[in-house]
């Protein structure tokens, strides 16, 4: 079910009637909760519910059993049993094809001939975000980090509340868990605050992402006959794509998850304003960034063991990275990208340099902090040739034209075009003026007079009528 249809415009308020009817029953509130996230995810295709649940299950169990186990390498051996089956179940679902093409490549290469079917595998939407949710939440029990839940509905409603279900945040146990735990009331201030971040995210999705898709697209289907100028402009257009379409849905669940009296972390940071690569990573899909830093990074060793190990798990970091976005070689070919990128700043231990906002407290920046958010958007965007390629190939292609002489020539320009660069500029104008909150538009309800903030509101709004692209997929929930 997507946040952009009218089913779910149906869907949100029926179940926000039915929750807040029921807030004198904690209980009550967490059925209602886990029903309903059982209805959303069945939405799509109620046959991956089975799978879901297995997982939900799995990690409960898990938990219970290694809070009654003292032995740490009994209670690894359980957390290992559990990491199997569910990474077992992810990888089949998500890697077997892309495995078993590259082993037929392989044994073609040498000379043999094999022909082997492509696996009937459909991947079931969001199971990359639950499935980490699980699993931080079991390594956190296994490390005595966090005590294990006890009520398997207080715990599938940890899981499975339908807002972060699909595509994020990641959420963390010891943030999530315990809201489920005692009662929530309606709080109206927290109410509209959360309806402004659902409007701008919709704003973010349908109205940045979408227009600027229509053209992305064009570009990406018939790379040779672009000009440079073209290709600078398509994946331009793509980086304010996925970051409207991915931050978006994050503003639109954390906003879902106020209505409900749930707060979810903050996703994204306004990561194009960042001053370095490192800075980027630090405001770009935070939840997931997090996770690997504290799940994979940190447990390697992290910076703390040289230079030459260092570099390791940086690359380790972000190869993992770019494979759990997809099985395809332009995903792990954009995580090692963004790896040579990051590791100068590392091994220089200049990367947490930019900690603080960029130009905090003033109205634009200075040349210098210009130049290295110029400079930070342009090797991101270029990484994202990578990301938006349907192969290798084709990124070579991109990037081979790109760099060409027609760089200097001036794009054609169309209405689609002309539509997508006025999205992306009032987004780009908006976010720089809510930098300092946790949203764009949070601060219109704390220091505009109502006439101002209503005038913006229906602003908005009338942009979303007028421009947006109603009912496409997100991106990510492909991942």
């Amino acid at each position: 079910m997507l946040f952009n249809s009218f089913d779910f415009a149906i869907f949100l308020p029926i179940v926000f009637t039915l929750y807040w009817l029921s807030r004198k029953s904690v209980k009550l509130q967490n059925l209602i909760i886990v029903i309903s996230s059982y209805v959303f995810y069945g939405w799509w295709d109620w046959r991956y519910l089975f799978l879901f649940i297995l997982s939900i299950t799995t990690a409960y169990i898990t938990g219970r059993w290694m809070d009654t186990v003292e032995d740490r390498r009994q209670r690894l051996w359980i957390l290992l049993s559990c990491i199997i089956l569910n990474f077992g179940i992810l990888g089949y679902y998500k890697y077997a094809n892309f495995f078993v093409a590259n082993f037929v490549d392989v044994v073609r290469f040498f000379g043999m001939s094999l022909s082997v079917d492509r696996l009937n595998v459909i991947l079931p939407v969001g199971i990359s975000f639950y499935t980490f949710q699980a699993m931080g939440y079991t390594i956190d029990v296994y490390r005595r980090d966090l005590k294990a839940a006890h009520n398997y509905i207080e715990f599938t409603a940890f899981i499975s509340f339908f807002p972060q279900l699909v595509a994020g945040p990641i959420e963390r146990a010891a943030n999530l868990l315990p809201q489920f735990k005692t009662a929530r009331h309606f709080n109206g201030v927290e109410a509209s605050d959360g309806m402004r971040q659902i409007l701008w995210g919709l704003f973010k999705k349908v109205v940045v992402a979408d227009n600027a898709a229509v053209v992305v697209n064009a570009v990406f289907a018939n790379v040779g006959a672009q000009s440079g100028s073209t290709l600078a402009l398509g994946i331009v257009l793509f980086a304010f794509q996925i970051y409207g379409d991915f931050s978006g849905y994050s503003d639109m669940a954390v906003g879902v998850g106020k209505l409900f009296g749930i707060t979810l972390m903050k996703n994204f940071a306004t990561p194009y304003f960042s001053r370095d690569i490192a800075e980027f990573w630090r405001r770009w899909h935070i939840s997931l960034s997090t996770w690997f830093r504290d799940y994979v990074y940190i447990p390697m060793g992290g910076n703390r063991k040289g230079y030459a190990r260092t570099v390791v798990n940086t690359m380790v970091l972000f190869l993992v990275s770019g494979l759990w976005h997809g099985a395809n070689w332009t995903f792990v070919a954009w995580g090692a990208a963004n790896a040579l990128l990051f590791l100068p700043l590392v091994l220089r231990r200049q990367n947490r340099k930019h900690l603080d906002i960029v130009a905090k407290g003033k109205l634009l920046p200075n040349a210098r902090e210009l130049g290295e958010m110029l400079l930070t958007f342009t090797l991101s965007t270029l990484a994202w040739v990578f990301f938006r390629a349907v192969s290798i190939q084709q990124a070579l292609q991109y990037f081979k034209g790109l760099f060409s002489l027609s760089l200097f020539q001036l794009p054609t320009l169309t209405l689609d075009i002309g539509v997508a660069i006025f999205a992306i500029s009032v987004l780009v104008v908006v976010e720089w003026l809510g930098r300092e909150g946790s949203y764009a538009l949070e601060r219109v309800g704390l220091v505009q007079s109502r006439p101002v903030r209503w005038a913006i509101y229906y602003a908005v709004l009338g942009l979303v009528i007028a421009f947006g692209v109603s009912s496409q997929a997100f991106v990510y929930f492909q991942f």
